[in-house]
């Protein structure tokens, strides 16, 4: 016969292997989620979904195929990528505004976006991304890009 504690042991154990199981499913499903922010200065792994955000470049705006895919560059004054996209972009997109895309490096160095994200209003800055700029020195309060050396 089972005595009283040793059946409260094998609860606790079969608690414990089940709360385990929980957790791996849970952090599982946050891996699975997780999407890093990156700058254009920063080395980024191929094929990892991920955001970037910078200033749009200016002067690199250039749409194909009768307005239906989109090529631009985001800086962050030290670097920039090129960004390829295809879809309906944000109202406030333009040049010199600061932007945020979501997708994945090809081997060629470009950024094919699924998502474009533009600032809110004036003051808007993703919070990560001023803070990257403002460790490089390319941050003024109204966001515009500015050059230390200058």
């Amino acid at each position: 016969m089972i005595k009283k504690k040793q059946k409260r042991l094998w609860y606790l154990v079969i608690f414990m292997i089940c709360l385990g199981g929980a957790t791996a499913l849970v952090l599982n499903a946050f891996r699975s989620k997780l999407m890093y922010f990156y700058t254009p200065s920063d080395l980024i792994p191929y094929g990892q979904v991920m955001r970037m955000g910078g200033l749009v470049k200016d002067g690199s705006i250039v749409w194909e195929k009768g307005h239906q895919r989109l090529r631009f560059c985001v800086t962050d004054g030290m670097g920039e990528k090129t960004v390829n996209y295809c879809g309906v972009v944000p109202d406030l997109f333009r040049e010199g505004q600061g932007v945020v895309v979501e997708g994945t490096l090809t081997p060629e160095g470009m950024i094919d976006a699924e998502k474009i994200l533009a600032k809110h209003d004036e003051t808007y800055m993703p919070p990560d991304l001023a803070k990257s700029l403002k460790e490089k020195g390319y941050w003024r309060e109204n966001a515009m890009l500015k050059n230390p050396n200058s």
